[in-house]
């Protein structure tokens, strides 16, 4: 079992709905752009930026620079917190 720092750190990265509905569509879209998330989510660029900056501080998500354009992924974290809301 983590340390219960470190499963703070990975909880609260997930505590949002919005978040949670990145955590989702990165499953659904691996490798998906940043736009393309706000886009998808009809939400502002800087808040899909910022949620996303907390996903992958708390190991939820990982990014990956393809020249201009970041791609987004789950992390094995990420898969776990994924099954465990799904079976919500």
């Amino acid at each position: 079992m983590k340390e219960p720092k470190k499963l703070e750190r990975i909880f609260k990265g997930v505590a949002n709905h919005r978040r949670i509905q990145i955590l989702t569509l990165v499953k659904k879209e691996p490798g998906i752009p940043l736009f393309m998330i706000a886009q998808k989510l009809s939400c502002n660029l800087k808040t899909i930026a910022e949620h996303t900056r907390r996903l992958v501080i708390a190991g939820l998500v990982d990014k990956k620079h393809l020249g201009n354009t970041v791609s987004h992924e789950l992390s094995p974290y990420g898969e776990k917190i994924f099954l465990i809301l799904k079976s919500f």
